[in-house]
């Protein structure tokens, strides 16, 4: 055998990970043909680690089926990851953490979840903002007292930005200072994904420790276009004791999990637990139920 035939033979061979050949995909290195020994270093794509055994297999079956009577020997090399380009060109470089609150249903409380994080981390000493994603119902300028107030447009480095409203000291946009109080929402899908594209480009967010999302209820269109436009920190997950509530978080928590998304939860809250009455404060009647019953 000579060396232009192994290479042909090897060219056979396909990257589980990537779907091209080794040597187009550059992965073999320091080929040496010595008669019948051919000994060669295959980079293992993080990818293809799970294929080792199966490339290496492939790899001997293509050579042999040039020669019978070769012998052949594999070295592997663990390769390096490729730089992820939605981390090259990260959005919101200057936000360092950003929390997802959401919730498998509606009426569970996420958006009071969503306000008391932010200021319980804002007295912590943190710099915080909220993203209101709720584009349907949005709440947080009813949480906030910022009803009819509507955020100005200022052009910085050349740009025009919307500028986010604040009170206590916590910067935050939302549709609802977009339209008015009694006006319903009417978007399609893709139009969704587009105005949390603005609120994430065009709003000028200046440095923060935390920037809080209040996702709308349910696994829909919105929280798909966040987890793939941002690097989400991790997701907090509300939910009510109920078994429809708490089975419709379970289908959240699903979501956050899969493979394309894999955002870490950070915790559940459970909603609206209990209740105790100002004269028996060491009571707790659970109205609403407990454990899901």
């Amino acid at each position: 055998m000579n060396r232009s035939e192994v290479v042909k033979a090897l060219g056979t061979v396909k990257d589980p990970g990537t779907g091209q050949d080794i040597i187009a995909a550059h992965l073999v290195e320091n080929l040496k043909v010595e008669d019948k020994r051919i000994s060669f270093e295959l980079t293992l794509p993080p990818a293809s680690a799970a294929n080792k055994f199966e490339l290496h297999a492939a790899c001997v079956e293509a050579i042999k089926a040039i020669d019978p009577s070769a012998d052949v020997h594999v070295h592997f090399k663990q390769g390096k990851a490729k730089p992820n380009p939605a981390e090259t060109n990260r959005k919101l470089p200057q936000i360092k953490n950003i929390i997802a609150v959401a919730s498998g249903k509606g009426g569970v409380g996420k958006s009071t979840v969503s306000a008391n994080l932010a200021l319980a981390l804002k007295s912590l000493g943190a710099s915080v903002g909220i993203l209101d994603a709720d584009i349907y119902g949005p709440s947080i300028p009813l949480m906030f007292g910022l009803q009819g107030k509507k955020p100005q447009v200022k052009n910085l480095n050349g740009k025009p930005h919307i500028l986010p409203l604040i009170a206590y000291d916590i910067p935050m946009i939302s549709m609802g200072f977009i339209i008015e109080p009694e006006q319903a929402v009417v978007l399609r899908g893709p139009r969704l994904g587009a105005i949390l594209n603005q609120f994430i480009n065009e709003v000028y967010w200046d440095k923060l420790d935390f920037l809080i999302v209040d996702l709308p209820p349910g696994t829909g269109d919105v929280q798909l276009s966040l987890a793939q436009t941002v690097p989400i920190t991790g997701s907090v997950l509300v939910t009510t004791p109920q078994d429809v509530a708490l089975a419709d978080a379970v289908k959240a928590m699903n979501m956050f999990k899969m493979e394309s998304i894999d955002v870490p939860i950070l915790g559940v809250v459970e909603n609206m637990s209990w209740f105790s009455p100002a004269e028996l404060p060491d009571n707790k009647y659970f109205i609403f139920g407990k454990d899901g019953n």
